[in-house]
This record gives C-alpha cells, structure tokens and sequence, in this order.
C-alpha cells in the first residue's frame, strides 16, 4: 500500500511539474514564432468565367448566382436596397411595435392549472436588412399588381420568449437567423385610396431556406445532435405546406369593416300614380311625368310617360335599377311638367333610403313631394301633392357571381338560366388609329340597346374604365355582346366619325363562368385591343 502511494504522489509531481515547464515554453516558442516568422504573400484569387465552367460546376454555383443575372425578367433592384438600409433602423421598430401589439393579446392564451404564461420581451430586428436579389413585376388584366421579389435576410435579431412557469421564468432566444426566399406578393384590389391597395397577399414559390439558433439559459439549443436539422425540415415543411402557392397568406391594409363589399341588387319600382299635383299650365292643369335616380349616379335611370292635362296621373308603369350598395344609396324621384315649348317645369321631388326594404317584399310608399331637402329654404305654403309608388329590393345571390356551372354542350337541349344583371365594364383600349384623328369612344350594344363611353381626345391608347348595367329576365346563353370604337371630330358645327374596329362577345362564357376578364383583339382594326370586363350576377 505504501508503494502505491508512493507511486501516485511521484506520477502527479511529474504531471504538475510537466505542466509548470511546458506552458512557459509553448508561450515563448509561440511568441517567437509569431514575431519573427515572415508572413507569406497573399494568394490572388483567379477569376474564372462563366462560360468556362463545366456543367456539374454550374449547376453547384447556381444558387448563389443573382436572379437579375440568371434571368432577364428580374430587375436589379440596387436603389430599393438603399432605401430599405436607410429606413431600417425606424421599420424595426414599426415592425416590433406590430409584432408586440399582435402578439399581446395572446399572452397569456395558455394559462390553465399549472399557470404558464408566453410573452415577447422587446423584440428588436438587428441591425442587418434584408437584401432583394431581384424583383420582376407582372400585369394582370384584374386590379392588381404582382411583384415577386428574391429576399435574403443573414440578420442579427435578438428576439426574446419569457416562459413563466409556476414562479420559474425561463428566457429563449432566437439569434443568428438566416432567410432566403423567393416570394409573389399580390397587391390587390387596387383602390383609390391611399396606399392605393386593400390588401398584400403572400405565397412562396419554393421551399425557402431557414436557419437560426436558440438560446435556452444561455446555452444553445440547436447545437444538440440531430436536433439541428430535425427543427429545420419540420419548419420548411410546415411553411411549404402552408404558404407555396396558391396557397398565401393575407395582410389586410385597411379596416377590414371599412371595405366590406356590399351586397348588390335589382330595384323593381313601380310607379303607380300621384295626387293633387300643382296647377302649372294656365288652363289650371299640367302634363307630369316622373325621373328617377340613384344616389351615387350621375345619369337618369328612368322616364315614365308624359300624362296630358292632368292634377291625378296614373301610370303603372314598371323598371329596373341596378344597385351597388342597398346600405347606402337612396331612390330620387322628381316630378315635372313637360312643356312643348322650352324647358319643362320642376314640380317637386322625394327620395326613399333603399335600407328600409325589406329583401323579396313589396313595399308601397306615399311620398309627400317637396320643393328640395335644403333646411335653409323656406318651407311650401301649399301642398305639392303625393306620389305612390311600389318597391321590390331583390339582392343578388352570395358566394357565386353567375349561375351554376353548366356542364352540358350548347345545343338545343333546354338550358335554365336566372335572371340577374349583367355588369359590363370597359376599361381600356390601345392602338385605336381613325383615319384623320383619334378621339375615342366605345359603343356598347346589347339587344338593340346602345350606351356610349365618354370620349378620350387625342388618345391612341383611351382609358375609360366604365361601368353599364344590363338587367336581364330571359335567357342570353345565346346572346351576344357588341363593343364597338369610334374615333369622332367636330368641323364647323358637323361631326364626322369613324370606326376603329369592333369586337363580339358571345355571353354563354360568362353565364357558365360568371365573369370574363379578357384583352380582345379588334376586328377591322390592324393592330387595335379592347379590355374588357363581364359579370353575370343572378338575383
């Protein structure tokens, strides 16, 4: 035993004794070395060209390669990447700000029994941007602008999770993080008002790269065997599956209660008769006919017939208006007498908010006509007399904007089609060439009936983004739609016009589909095209 003592305490006299010398003479070789060794010239780099890489070295340098390089449809986006460095420091802390105003409400989402509570802990972005590796930007014949931007982000976040457990708080880090991603955002539907866009909707294109490390109690998590590229698949995975397009999420701009589109309709309004109009002719009568209107439109939608000689018309006559939004419009009807000489006379008017009908239910109202609404004229001495008219509101039909898909062939098998409305919007037109000017306009002809666009002076290329509305109660899968364009000029009091072309649409496309959205190609016309929009809604 007192060998083996002996022999221990001689083996750790040698080991400390070893120690004790080596340390200083690895400390002065290593100094020696480091002061009088010559440094070696540095190695220039060669470059080689790309055309002189072989196949299999191509295609392992093809990720790192910019986009604007490998494609001529992506722009390189240098200015948008000085503008986001210097933005940076204050978009950090807008998005932070955003990120703890969403996330604070579900802060303590998970307290149960044991009494666990998740929360950020001033989040900050770093100080890295991310940088675009290229954008290319789309044209849609829809309202709306696609863009789909390369991004990289190697940033240097330091956001914070605090578990609180029980009276335990434990604190996780997210650092080191590292994003590439090809993305295609949409910014739809275009608007006006500012910024211009309800909406941004995002997708992935590809599965993006991920990479980050966790801190947990200082230690960091993701160093553990296999735990680093288990963490990593399962999260490409997962937001693969989630956000690859057409799958997307979406970012709402405005308040959403703000821009709930409205339930359209068809008005039915009958005009059925009025009373005790005022005498406006000498001969102690008057020859009335009523107009009526939308708020919100310009034009007048209707016209009864004039009733000769009379304070007690009847009429019983029926129409149809188009309505965007039941909510908010209001029905105008003005009364005059027309004269066969000069202007007809201004009899009185009243209006019906179209929010006290009650969807599918008639509705008869006597309206006590009035001089105008303005408080600040003088009120009528005499009674203008009564209008009665009936109201039918009949709102088209959600979740679908044309009738059900029709599966069979056009023939002469009997098809049902709904009556509803069909909305046509001219948006624009290019190339449109008169032969000794170009003042355009677009004629719109369904079943004989013509409405007309404002006409664009001295334009090739018109925008005029209108509206018409055609109220249907018959089938049109076998109707067609002209839109014909014009370019017009006015010499001495004449006019002239001459045809630039003209398209036919034939209807049945967008019962089945419920919207059409196309570009077409003017007939006589060399190079000339129309956009034009379609859609059907049923009531």
């Amino acid at each position: 035993m007192s060998k083996k003592k002996d022999m221990g305490f001689v083996i750790t006299f040698i080991g400390i004794l070893g120690f004790c010398i080596g340390v200083p003479i690895g400390l002065a070789v290593g100094f020696f070395f480091f002061i009088y060794s010559e440094p070696k010239d540095g190695v220039v780099p060669v470059v080689i060209p790309l055309q002189e890489f072989d196949r299999d070295t191509l295609l392992s340098a093809l990720p790192y390669i910019p986009n604007w390089v490998k494609s001529p449809d992506h722009d390189r986006v240098d200015w948008l990447n000085k503008f986001v460095l210097n933005m940076w420091p204050y978009l950090d802390r807008a998005i932070c700000n955003m990120i703890k105003s969403k996330a604070k409400p579900k802060q303590f989402d998970f307290i149960g029994k044991y009494k666990i509570a998740i929360y950020l802990e001033n989040p900050s972005l770093g100080t890295l941007p991310p940088i675009f590796y290229g954008m290319t930007a789309y044209e849609t014949n829809e309202k709306q602008l696609v863009l789909e931007p390369a991004i990289r982000w190697a940033g240097n976040p330091n956001i914070v999770f605090a578990v609180k457990f029980m009276s335990a708080k434990i604190r996780i880090q997210l650092v080191d993080v590292q994003i590439f991603a090809n993305l295609r955002i949409h910014l739809e539907p275009l608007v006006p008002t500012f910024p211009c866009f309800e909406s941004l909707v995002v997708s992935l294109l590809e599965q993006p790269h991920v990479d980050f490390g966790l801190k947990v109690l200082g230690g960091d998590v993701m160093s553990i065997p296999g735990l680093y590229r288990l963490i990593q698949e399962t999260i490409k995975k997962q937001v693969t599956s989630l956000y690859h397009w057409p799958k997307s999420y979406k970012f709402p701009i405005f308040d959403q209660s703000t821009v709930a589109k409205p339930v359209g309709g068809i008005l039915y309004v009958k005009v059925i008769r009025a009373m005790r109009l005022w005498k406006i002719d000498l001969l102690g009568t008057s020859d009335p006919y009523v107009k009526l209107r939308l708020s919100n439109v310009k034009r007048t939608l209707g016209k009864t017939s004039i009733k000769n000689r009379t304070l007690n018309p009847k009429w019983n006559e029926d129409f149809k208006l188009f309505v965007k939004d039941p909510e908010t419009q209001v029905l105008e009807l003005q009364v005059y007498d027309w004269d066969k000489f000069g202007g007809d006379d201004y009899m009185g008017m009243q209006v019906v908010p179209l929010n006290q009908l009650t969807p599918h239910e008639k509705k008869i109202f006597t309206l006590d006509l009035l001089k105008n609404f303005d408080v600040n004229d003088s009120p009528d001495k005499k009674p203008r007399g009564q209008l009665v008219v009936e109201l039918t509101f009949d709102p088209f039909k959600l979740g679908r904007q044309g009738s059900d898909s029709i599966d069979r062939s056009l023939s002469d098998a009997p098809i049902i089609c709904e009556s509803g409305a069909l909305l046509v919007n001219v948006i624009s037109a290019k190339d449109v060439e008169g032969e000794q000017h170009t003042n355009a306009y677009a004629q719109i002809v369904y079943r004989g009936e013509i409405k007309k666009t404002r006409t664009i002076k001295r334009n090739w290329n018109p925008w005029w983004d209108e509206h018409f509305t055609y109220i249907v109660d018959e089938p049109l899968l076998h109707e067609k739609l002209y839109i014909k364009i014009f370019s017009e000029s006015r010499t001495c009091g004449f006019t002239r016009k001459d045809s630039a072309g003209f398209v036919e649409i034939s209807l049945a496309d967008v019962v089945n589909n419920g919207r059409v959205n196309e570009i077409y190609d003017l007939i006589d016309s060399e190079y000339g095209i129309v956009h034009v929009k379609l859609v059907w809604q049923t009531i």
